[in-house]
């Protein structure tokens, strides 16, 4: 074979500028060079549209800008510049594109033929995975692109996204139902382990036993060394896969306490988790906050506990944890700073004999919260025979008053919309609550609706927590049968565009010091927030997270699982931007906010939050067809 000429060789050193090309190899990104050809198209020439037919040709923007707009409203929505390509969709797809393609400049195109493009995708598997995991791909970059700025604090280090077939590497320690305690606790200290596993035939787990249950279980009562282990183990053990990943293990050690974790598959042992391999990990305390907030026995303690969840905060945005997985640690380890402040205060009041459930609305009750989070909460409360709604909301106030405080003190300001349990307005019976949601779903104005948007989004946290189920049922019934308020939901959450700018990437704003920035929780997390609302609200799915909405609606709107996650995986970036933002005002000694100015990007994230933007439209797109708004 001939060598490449200058040409080709020019060509495809610009094309390996941009992303995927910089990840193919060297032979195929010259196969695509010779095969490429150039086109020319004046400004305002439409280079693709419906009315082409069926596409034939796969286009990359040598120079100049492409202007997007959709055929069903004539509305341009994105501009795509130097090293973008398009439209993968229908191409992969093998039918008409859904949009027109205008030259919003003079523009030059590298153009490659069907056929050509479909040999492409079986010949290089970078250019392959990029075509059908877009956003995912450039995601996965972005991720690098984070661990490795911190590729000095963090390179001996693993991640929490590691499976645990990955840590759990040594084999676990066990014994059977009918084992003598003194010969196990003989077996414990030869293997200097703290816990050692109870098995019953092909290493099915039927019990733990902990150093920590020696004293509660052995000493302190006395119990004879000959007992069976059967008798003194804590049976149905919890366990995870082989293939869950560490996050998953801490977040069952924050939740309950625990110190080990098995790891089996199916029913049989693999291994053993504990809070010290966690710690060796990620050099977090997760276990260690947790197990301090359950034993605290003052606010003190407590307000400590909170700076030390920020600080582990920022030590995992440091070693490139992901969004998804950061919020959920996050939110469960303020779920359980909340729930000791509760208890706390239940057991300093003189009067706490009602029942109720704390609940927690908005980013809390999804499980989304950041570093930068005030109260949303409220109770749920059952009214004792012989009373009234206000004589049992009466003594509860004062309470819900202390308790909010207690939170404000750890580092989550009172609500300025005054949205917290102390309000009489958010502490209801639970026939209250369903007079007050009956009322905002009958009106739909936009009072209505936005209080909708806020406390639809509810999640026990402590207490009676078959109030909260109920009343979630009751509301999943009167939403899936209501079509005209979820229309109108629809149409209140397509008031919020994503800013795709025409003139420039995005339609920034802000005064002052934040002039020329984007808002990453309104315009950028939000419509995904309130898209999967309806749609969960609609089909009757009960989570309340964003990410557990959508993949629960999905197969029941016949929406492909992958376009499920390319939304997702464009909601967790810019949730990770918001992070990353607040970590960085955090350092500064600066307040927190959700403002990011997209001139600070590097390219690559540039590019992802475009595409993460457009992705906000198509989910937007796909709740104006179906409510018609």
């Amino acid at each position: 074979m001939a060598a490449p000429n200058s040409l080709i060789l020019a060509t495809a050193e610009h094309l390996a500028r941009f992303a995927p090309f910089d990840s193919m190899a060297k032979e195929h990104l010259i196969w695509l060079a010779e095969r490429l050809k150039l086109a020319y198209y004046g400004k305002g020439e439409v280079l693709l549209s419906p009315d082409h037919g069926d596409v034939k040709r796969f286009y990359i923007i040598k120079q100049g800008a492409v202007q997007v707009e959709q055929t069903e409203t004539g509305g341009a929505w994105l501009e795509l510049h130097e090293g973008e390509s398009f439209p993968l969709g229908a191409l992969l797809g093998g039918r008409t594109t859904v949009s027109s393609f205008k030259a919003l400049t003079d523009v030059f195109t590298y153009e490659l033929d069907k056929a050509d493009f479909h040999a492409l995708l079986k010949l290089s598997p970078a250019f392959q995975d990029f075509c059908t995991r877009r956003i995912a791909t450039l995601l996965e970059r972005s991720q690098r692109s984070v661990q490795a700025r911190y590729a000095t604090s963090t390179a001996e280090q693993q991640s929490l996204r590691s499976p645990l077939s990955s840590i759990a590497r040594r084999k676990p320690i066990t014994c059977s139902p009918d084992t003598p305690l003194r010969q196990a606790l003989e077996t414990i200290q030869e293997n200097t382990i703290s816990a050692i596993v109870v098995v019953e035939g092909e290493d099915r787990p039927v019990g733990v036993f902990t150093v920590r249950d020696l004293i509660s279980r052995v000493i302190l009562p006395g119990t004879d060394l000959n007992t069976p282990m059967r008798e003194v183990m804590t049976p149905n053990p919890v366990s995870l896969a082989p293939t869950a990943h560490a996050f998953e293990a801490a977040m069952l050690m924050a939740r309950h306490g625990f110190r080990h974790v098995l790891v089996a598959d199916g029913d049989r042992l693999t291994g053993v988790i504990s809070e010290k391999d966690l710690f060796s990990l990620q050099r977090v305390g997760v276990t260690q906050i947790s197990a301090s907030i359950r034993g605290a026995a003052n606010l003190d303690t407590l307000v400590k506990a909170a700076e030390d969840i920020r600080r582990l905060g920022h030590n995992m945005m440091a070693q490139g944890v992901a969004a998804e997985q950061l919020t959920q640690i996050l939110s469960t380890l303020n779920d359980i700073l909340t729930q000791r402040i509760i208890e706390l205060e239940c057991s300093a009041t003189q009067d706490c004999r009602h029942a109720f459930c704390w609940l927690a609305f908005g980013s809390e009750g999804r499980l989304e919260q950041t570093l930068s989070t005030d109260q949303d909460n409220g109770i749920i409360f059952t009214v004792p025979e012989g009373e009234t709604a206000d004589q049992a909301r009466a003594c509860l106030l004062p309470l819900a008053e202390r308790i909010n405080r207690a939170l404000d003190a750890c580092g989550f300001p009172l609500c300025k919309g005054e949205i917290m349990a102390m309000n009489p307005k958010w502490c209801l019976s639970l026939d209250e609550w369903k007079a007050t949601f009956a009322r905002w779903i009958d009106a739909g104005d936009p009072e209505s609706l936005l209080n909708a948007s806020i406390f639809f989004d509810f999640r026990p946290l402590l207490g009676q927590e078959k109030l909260a189920e109920e009343l979630q049922a009751w509301l999943l019934a009167k939403t899936t049968t209501t079509p005209r308020f979820l229309h109108q939901m629809a149409a209140n959450a397509l008031r919020n565009r994503p800013p795709l700018g025409l003139v420039r990437d995005f339609v920034v704003d802000g005064e002052g010091d934040q002039a020329n920035t984007l808002d990453l929780k309104l315009n950028g997390t939000t419509p995904f927030v309130d898209a999967a609302r309806v749609l969960a609200l609609a089909t009757g799915v009960a989570a309340t997270g964003t990410a557990a909405r959508l993949r629960g609606a999905g197969p029941k709107l016949n929406i492909p699982e992958s376009e499920v996650e390319a939304w997702l995986s464009s909601f967790f970036f810019i949730q990770m931007l918001r992070l990353n933002g607040q970590h960085e005002e955090m350092e500064a000694g600066k307040p927190m906010d959700n403002r990011i100015d997209p001139d600070q990007l590097n390219d690559l994230d540039r590019r992802i939050l475009k595409e993460s933007f457009r992705q906000a439209r198509k989910v937007q797109a796909r709740l104006a067809l179906d409510y018609k708004v």
